[in-house]
Parts: structure tokens; sequence; C-alpha cells
């Protein structure tokens, strides 16, 4: 069996080495334009950092062995032409016209199987400026190699990144880590759009106290050069006014490298632009595959497409190709984007829908925000983590959930997307077995904790209202008892604006300076203690309590010291 395939990163060498396991006879051969061979592309930003110390630490096997063409051939059997670039599929004759970059030959290469693995390109917004030479994108390791060299000679005292998301996010510590000024430009209202919009404003919150200015709502309008010495930015200029600039990475996302399917007659999705594929990642051509960031997926919770180009996707959908190619039944159900990535020493992780999602395909939420310590608080290690909960109202059926902070979020999500995967409600997820001791995690685990939450507000023994709610309510003038029961020490320390201090434990006797005809909405740091006090209200006859989700730990608006 002969089989071709194109690209050479992350899901096509996958989809040869599992086909070389289960057919050893078979000739597989692939073709890679760059000339770098299954690196890790996510450990880009850690490379620019110097976390990574190496280039070659990011094409390693976890035994040292780098994967390059003569690694592929003496260990896998399998032949790499890299430097070389795919231009036409033949599909009437099983074939596909490549050509060497470096002396322009081309040649034509017949297969039985055919493997599209293109990958994705970042997209350059269409603003002057963006070809200068100090511009970069964090896509392949030629741009981490320019964007070290700058950094080395220590000419990059202010940096610009345009793109708030995970890039974005991502290359920032990688620049803060070499004394840059750093500044986020994000023409969306909010950064990290994967997430709802709170927690999005906590990680912002993080990276402006660790220095980074952040800007959104802001456009970027063009790359200028102010000082004519050479071909390099200088300044940025944006809708709110301009930004020096000795270096700028654009990190506006990345777009599906279909240019060679498209040409071939694939399927296109219409909402996504990347190649279709079935759940055996076969395209409309029953001999022709496509795996990774060029594929669109389905969404598994809603059954929709959707384009989450993830190293861990085209691995997985690499596999699933290589098993039906050697005549196997494997299928990729689809996607949750489960996502993680580090933000300086904050923890951000997802799974599922966010509840804006949710609303938009009609769902009736219900959340829970809820603060904790991701072991238990009186360990040393304990650290806060801020979670979000997204459930069905009317089935309990978990959608998502969203995770911040320097505590332990990830294995969190992971249990997340496991319970949303196997269709698990509220009342499941509260239940599950997880494990516990003390330097490892709460008695109760934070997702459970969450759970339960979600469900005492469902069976109505709470009623939450969101900051949002809360600021909205403020900022309109109305009337209302703004109630914090932590204590003086906590109070003189960080109060949220109109709050009335009165600590949970002397509530029950200040009861009758509290009027019972407006409405009360108690919080503390974490919202418990904030519970507790609504439950004595309500014992007492206030009919009109509410809880403030998260309390003080979730206020995304500003607080008074």
């Amino acid at each position: 069996m002969k089989v071709l395939i194109v690209g050479g990163v992350a899901a096509g060498p996958k989809t040869a080495s599992r086909i070389m396991r289960m057919r050893p006879d078979a000739k597989i051969t692939i073709i890679e334009k760059g000339s770098f061979l299954s690196y890790a592309g996510c450990g880009l930003p850690y490379y620019v950092s110097g976390e990574v110390k190496q280039q070659r630490n990011l094409m390693e096997t976890p035994a040292g062995a780098v994967r390059d063409a003569a690694f592929f051939l003496s260990v896998k059997n399998v032949t790499v032409r890299n430097g070389t670039e795919a231009l036409e599929i033949d599909r009437q004759n099983k074939r596909v016209r490549s050509r060497v970059l470096e002396t322009g030959e081309a040649f034509w290469a017949s297969y039985d199987k055919l493997v599209v693995a293109t990958g994705a390109t970042p997209f350059i917004p269409n603003i002057p400026g963006v070809n200068s030479k100090n511009v970069f994108t964090l896509h392949g390791v030629h741009d981490a190699e320019g964007i070290k060299s700058i950094l080395a000679e220590h000419l990059a005292k202010d940096v610009v990144i345009i793109g708030g998301g995970l890039i974005g996010v991502e290359a920032t510590e990688a620049m803060a880590t070499h004394g840059c000024r750093i500044t986020i430009v994000e023409m969306l209202p909010q950064i990290l759009n994967m997430l709802d919009w709170e927690i999005a404003r906590l990680v912002e919150k993080h990276l402006e106290s660790k220095g980074v200015r952040v800007l959104t709502a802001t456009k970027a309008l063009a790359l200028e050069n102010r000082d004519g010495k050479n071909d390099a930015v200088s300044h940025v200029r944006t809708d709110k006014g301009d930004l020096p600039a000795d270096m700028v990475i654009l990190a506006v996302g990345v777009r599906p490298n279909t240019a060679l399917a498209k040409k071939a007659g694939l399927a296109i999705g219409a909402t996504t632009g990347a190649i279709q594929v079935d759940d055996h990642m076969r395209t409309c051509d029953p001999d022709i595959y496509a795996v990774g960031d060029c594929v669109e997926c389905k969404d598994r919770l809603t059954g929709l497409s959707c384009f989450v180009p993830l190293g861990s996707t085209a691995n997985k959908q690499g596999r699933v190709a290589a098993v039906n190619i050697c005549g196997g039944n494997d299928s990729f159900p689809g996607v949750l984007g489960s996502t993680v990535c580090k933000v300086f020493d904050f923890c951000v992780a997802r799974t599922g829908l966010t509840e804006s999602a949710a609303k938009a395909l009609e769902y009736e939420v219900i959340t829970a925000t809820v603060p904790g310590p991701d072991k238990a608080h009186y360990m040393p290690a304990a650290r806060p983590l801020l979670m979000k909960i997204v459930a069905d109202k009317k089935t309990g059926k978990l959608l998502g959930v969203q995770a911040t902070g320097p505590g332990e979020g990830a294995k969190r999500i992971d249990v997340a997307a496991t319970a949303i995967t196997a269709g698990m409600t509220l009342d499941d997820v509260a239940n599950l077995d997880l494990s516990y001791a003390p330097p490892y995690a709460p008695a109760m685990d934070n997702l459970i904790t969450a759970a339960n939450v979600a469900r005492n507000k469902r069976d109505g023994y709470m009623v939450g209202i969101s900051a949002e709610s809360v600021n909205r309510k403020m900022q309109a003038g109305e009337d209302f008892i703004f109630l914090d029961v932590r204590s003086p020490q906590e109070h003189a320390q960080v109060r949220l604006p109109n709050s009335t201090l009165i600590p949970l434990g002397a509530l029950r006797k200040a009861l009758s300076e509290l009027p019972k005809d407006k409405e009360i909405i108690t919080f503390c740091a974490i919202s418990l203690r904030g519970y507790e006090a609504s439950l004595i209200l309500r014992s007492a006859g206030f009919s009109n309590v509410k809880v403030l989700d998260g309390g003080v730990a979730m206020w995304p608006y500003e607080r008074e010291m």
C-alpha cells in the first residue's frame, strides 16, 4: 500500500507512525514545505522565553532523538521530502505534483491513499506595515528565531501584541521574561473570546497586575515607521491612539490552509472554511483523508461544525485516519474545545459551552461562579482557583466549565470534559468519587462544589446574582443593600463599592437594623458566608435576598482599598 502524506508537522507524522505500526509493509512518503518536521508548535512561546533551552528540544522524542528526515527513515521506514511544496492533486490518476523549493525541480508522486495535513496559516490583517522586518507571527520556528534574535540584542523595549487570543496571551509572558514593556491590542470587547467576559476580565486584571497594558475594543489601523532609519515599525496607530513599538507580534488567529484541497475540488465547510471530513477523517474522495488544523470538526455537544485548531486534536485525528487507511474502523467523534494555557502564574482553562454560547443556542442556562482553594485550605501549597460552571436548567446536564487562577485548573477541566462527554448532570458531577488528600485537593473538590452551588440555585435554596447585574444596579442608582458579611479586618483591606459591613457572626443580632422591604445582596470573600447570611435573612422573613456570585474574589470591577 502506497500512502502519500502532505504535511509533516503534527497530524501528518502521527498518521505515518500509526500506519507503520499497523502495516509495516506500507510505503509512506511525507511531503513537507518547511524544513522542520514534527515540531511542537505549542512550545514556541516557551522557547522564546528561554524556558525551553534549545530549538532541537521542540523536535525531540521523549528519548531525546531529533525527529528529522533521517530519523523517520531509519526508525519509522518513512520517506520524508521536506523543503518540498505540494502543488496539485490529480484525483483521477491518484497522484500529487510537487516542487523542490531549493532547485525548482517538479515531480509527480502516486498514491493509493492520500492524507492532506496542510495545517493552518496565521491570519495577517490587511493594514499598512505588516511586512516590516520587526513584525512577526509566532507560528513557526523561523518566527521564533527572529523574535529571539531581536530580544537577544535588547532591541525590543516596547512590544505590541495585536490579538488577545491564546497565542497573544502566551506570547506576553515570553516577552515579559526579557523585560519588555508589553501592550495587547484586541479589537473585541474582551481578550480570550473562548471565555465568558467575567472570567476573561479576571485574566485581564492579572495581566495588568504584571505590568501588561491591555487595550480591548481597540483596532490597530497601521504599523508605521516614523524615524525613517530602516524598514522597521516604530509605532502602532490604533483608533484609540498611538503606541511605540520596537517589535510587533501579530496574533489574530489562524485560517485553515485549504488551497491544495480547494484546487482539487474537495468539499470545504461553508461556515468554517476548513476541509469537510466524515468521522473516519475521509474527505468527499474516499481515497483522500484530511487531518489536523486544515479540517473542520464537530462540536460534541451541539453537533455543529466548528474550527478548533489544537495539537491534541491533530494527533488524535491522525491516529483515526491511519487506522481506517489500514482497514480498521475507528472514528473521531468531535471536540468540546477543551483548552488550557498559562498566563504568568495563572492557569486559564475551559471546556464545553460558555454561558453566552449556550444562551445563543437557546439553552435555559443555570450558572455558578465559585472560587476556592485547589487543595485543603490549611496546606501551604494551596492556591486560589476561580471556576464557572454552566448547565442546562431543564435537564441539569453539564454544558461547560471555565477556570482561572494560580490553582490547579487543568485537572478540573479534564474531569469536566469527561463528564460532558458522558452526558452527566449536575447531580452526577456533585457525586463523583474523586480522589482526596490534603496536598492534592479539598475534601469537596472545586468542581463538586461548583456543581452543588448550581444545584442550590436550581432547587431554590439560593438566589444568585452576577457581578454584572449588581454593577448595572449601581450604575442605574437602584436602592438596595449590598451586605458584606466578612470580618472587619477583611473589610479594611479591600471593599466593594457601596457596601455595608455586618459580619456574619453579628448578623442575627442586627436583623432589626435591616429593612425588610429592600432587596439585600449578600457577599463575602467567596460568597460561602454570603450564602449562609442569605439563609439567616430568609429564615427571619426577608423575602428579597440574593447572593453575589463568586464574592469579592470574582468581582471583575474596581475595588476600594
